[in-house]
């Protein structure tokens, strides 16, 4: 393939947990990938513990914004090739149809957003959803995407996505 791979990470609210696979991707991608992410009902800025934690562990947050999934559903969209939901209600959804028939996977995650009471509990819930992110990522790029057919590529997506813990990972 001659152009990296596009990658789009969908939640509902675009603020949190698509952003982090946004960045995680494109971070770990190393240009083979190019990651996006948008919400079906976007709350039009990223969570401000999104951006702590990702400026946190050193990665850029320059651009992000969130978004209407609408904007990779148009003609002049970049046509992507993986499609992850990352939370339930946007699994639940019906998408959009989007252009090339992307592999799709849901990768769900807990919404760290949903979280009450202090700083430090709403900031180790948003840790656990970028480990798990981290983790489900690492395997994806470690995939030899360029040697496994559609149906290879779809079942190991919905693998990846099928894992709970990092310790899963191991198994």
């Amino acid at each position: 393939m001659s152009r990296p791979y596009n990658v789009l990470f969908l939640c509902t609210g675009n603020s949190a947990r698509s952003v982090m696979g946004e960045v995680l991707l494109n971070h770990w991608g190393k240009g083979r990938f190019r990651a996006y992410s948008a919400g079906s009902q976007p709350k039009n800025a990223v969570n401000p513990l999104t951006l702590e934690l990702l400026r946190a562990m050193k990665l850029s947050t320059d651009g992000l914004r969130s978004k209407s999934w609408n904007e990779f559903a148009q003609p002049d969209a970049p046509r992507m090739d993986f499609v992850f939901t990352v939370c339930d209600q946007a699994a639940a959804e019906t998408c959009p149809v989007w252009p090339g028939q992307p592999i799709t996977a849901h990768w769900g995650v807990p919404d760290p957003a949903a979280v009450e009471g202090p700083h430090e509990k709403k900031m180790a819930a948003f840790r656990d959803a970028f480990q798990r992110l981290d983790t489900r990522i690492k395997l994806f790029v470690a995939l030899p995407l360029e040697k496994l057919d559609r149906l290879a590529l779809q079942r190991e997506a919905r693998r990846i996505g099928a894992l709970h813990t990092p310790e899963d990972a191991a198994s």
